[in-house]
């Protein structure tokens, strides 16, 4: 099973801890780290804009990627959710290990 890091932003720190601790709590991410401000600059609607966000990292599976996207969609007040996925190419052998006994059993739907 491939191991993932998905990086959420969101326009608070309090919405941020709020997405990352239900996706934790309902075992979508083994973990979630908030990094309560970042500076970002990004183009909405046509115009460059720039604001405060925070940064929610969470550490899980990526066949759970789908019900993640679909948690943080359900959450989040965005209307465009930055909800992306990045691989974990390697790392402690237990700490994964960690992250496939902390969420779901995996789906096995055909």
């Amino acid at each position: 099973m491939r191991h993932i890091l998905v990086l959420v932003t969101a326009g608070s720190a309090e919405e941020a801890a709020a997405i990352g601790q239900t996706v934790v709590d309902e075992k979508l991410a083994a973990c979630s780290n908030l990094i309560a401000s970042i500076a970002s600059t990004y183009w909405w609607q046509g115009n460059v804009e720039r604001s405060g966000e925070a940064l929610i990292v969470l550490k899980t599976r990526e066949d759970l990627l789908e019900a993640v996207i679909r948690r943080v969609r359900e959450l989040h007040s965005y209307t465009v959710p930055e909800v992306i996925a990045l691989p974990i190419i390697g790392g402690n052998p237990d700490y994964l290990q960690w992250i496939d006994d902390s969420v779901r059993a995996p789906s096995r739907s055909a």
